[in-house]
């Protein structure tokens, strides 16, 4: 089974697009997370989660 963790990401209101791209680029680029969910509430505020897959080396005896 393939175990994920999380990332969750706020932007607000006044935050360009072209801020929040290059921050999730960022991201992604040298974090190696991809894109899960993106919600934008009432307020403006942008939350973004983030998810990278955990790799497990098995131990070797």
């Amino acid at each position: 089974m393939v175990e994920y963790e999380y990332r969750v990401v706020s932007f607000t209101r006044g935050d360009s697009r072209s801020d929040i791209r290059r921050a999730l680029v960022e991201h992604a680029e040298y974090g190696h997370w991809e894109l899960h969910r993106t919600r934008i509430y009432l307020g403006g505020v942008q939350r973004t989660w983030l998810r990278r897959k955990i790799i497990r080396v098995p131990r070797q005896y």
